[in-house]
């Protein structure tokens, strides 16, 4: 595999032109569209992605390692086919709305000011994470491990404590009641 190093993508449409499988390392992309994009098999080790938007792109095997994306679009895309291993991402201003983490392993992640709507997040190992100013409204928890995270800020969740893994986890005021929504209860301030 060909290996590109510190190169900067700027504004490159790789849906009309195919994107070279290759290990991409300390790469910046900035305003690039992979919108369903064939991104399979390539490695990116240091890069960042800022502007852009990887809506439905494939990434089956595809490399994360120490990968930010700043205020991208990530629409329905499947970090459950992407490469676990050395897997480490962070996510500041990003849609990720339809994104699939199922049984993902992404200790101490950074979610910070995202939209996550109807995320799954089943089976996945998000401790220590944090989603401060995330809105996560329809975001599916179950069998999450949320140990230690911090969802302090965050908005519009609901997590079954029966069903995660919450331990030490911090919460803020009134946001927390989306812990008490399976109960049915009413909470007036």
């Amino acid at each position: 595999m060909d290996t590109i190093t510190d190169r900067l993508y700027d504004r490159a449409d790789f849906t009309a032109q195919p994107f070279p499988t290759a290990e991409y390392d300390n790469c910046t992309f900035t305003g690039c569209n992979f919108m369903r994009a064939e991104l399979s098999g390539c490695r990116f080790i240091s890069c960042t992605f800022t502007g852009c938007d990887l809506s439905m792109a494939q990434i089956v095997k595809t490399g994360f390692m120490d990968v930010r994306f700043a205020d991208c679009r990530l629409l329905g895309l499947r970090f459950d086919t992407a490469d676990a291993f050395g897997l480490a991402v962070s996510f500041t201003g990003a849609i990720l709305d339809n994104a699939v983490f199922y049984g993902v392993k992404m200790r101490k992640t950074i979610f910070s000011n995202c939209r996550i709507h109807e995320v799954d997040f089943t089976d996945a190992d998000l401790q220590q994470s944090s989603f401060s100013g995330c809105d996560l409204t329809g975001a599916i928890f179950d069998n999450t491990g949320l140990e230690k995270a911090d969802m302090r800020g965050a908005l519009h969740y609901t997590i079954d404590p029966e069903k995660n893994r919450i331990k030490k986890a911090r919460f803020s005021i009134p946001e927390v009641v989306g812990l008490l929504t399976r109960y049915d209860i009413i909470v007036d301030a």
